[in-house]
């Protein structure tokens, strides 16, 4: 069977662009340049101010946590589907004031819509249009099952979605973080312990995964 490849574009594996030691880094030592990854954790651990102060620090060119140098500063999106705007607010302002920045001088944008439905195409769009326009270093998705009506277990469906993140990343140069929730079973590695399918653990380039310390008597 004949196959045409002239409808895809070729290049020489000699001749692809060399990756320059700046561009390995977004945050130095904590995300890669433009990498796809997931925070995860159990619920109530800091998930998502962790985005948050990623965003901020992307966006600042000031460390995250205070410690990891942000390498490629940039304007910042993110979408917080289960806070309200001013809440939204709020919490950047307090990670403002602890960093002493005015957060009004800040690249950073937050979609304002009640809903993103990452499993429809005029959503898949309409963020496509906005990542076209905004050209944003880090995009921050929190949390994962906010955005779909999927069955999370099945990999046929969370393959698909991985897929058009991935695409997201490829065209527009982005780091994608996705906030996503933990189970409470116990697993060898922290990041098989990420609720639903095995392919969204396979899908980081970066990962973070949050757990509280035990207390001890």
């Amino acid at each position: 069977m004949a196959v045409n490849l002239q409808s895809l574009p070729v290049q020489r594996a000699a001749e692809l662009e060399v990756q320059r030691p700046e561009q390995t880094w977004l945050i130095q030592d904590l995300w890669g340049h433009n990498a796809v990854g997931i925070i995860g954790g159990a619920p109530k651990c800091g998930k998502s101010w962790l985005g948050l102060d990623r965003a901020l620090s992307v966006a600042s060119a000031t460390p995250c946590l205070g410690r990891f140098p942000v390498r490629r500063q940039g304007p910042a999106l993110v979408f917080l589907a289960e806070d309200s705007l001013p809440a939204v607010r709020a919490r950047l302002a307090g990670l403002c004031a602890h960093r002493q920045l005015d957060l009004r001088g800040l690249d950073l944008y937050v979609i304002t819509a009640p809903s993103l439905r990452l499993d429809q195409g005029p959503d898949r769009q309409l963020l496509a249009a906005m990542l076209l326009s905004i050209n944003p270093r880090i995009l921050l998705l929190d949390p994962l099952v906010r955005l779909h009506r999927l069955d999370e277990n099945s990999a046929a469906d969370i393959s698909q979605l991985l897929g058009f993140l991935r695409e997201l990343q490829r065209t527009h140069d982005t780091a994608i973080v996705l906030v996503h929730h933990a189970s409470k079973k116990h697993r060898a590695q922290p990041g098989q312990a990420l609720r639903g399918s095995s392919d969204l653990h396979a899908f980081g380039d970066s990962n973070a995964c949050l757990w509280r310390a035990s207390r001890r008597a």
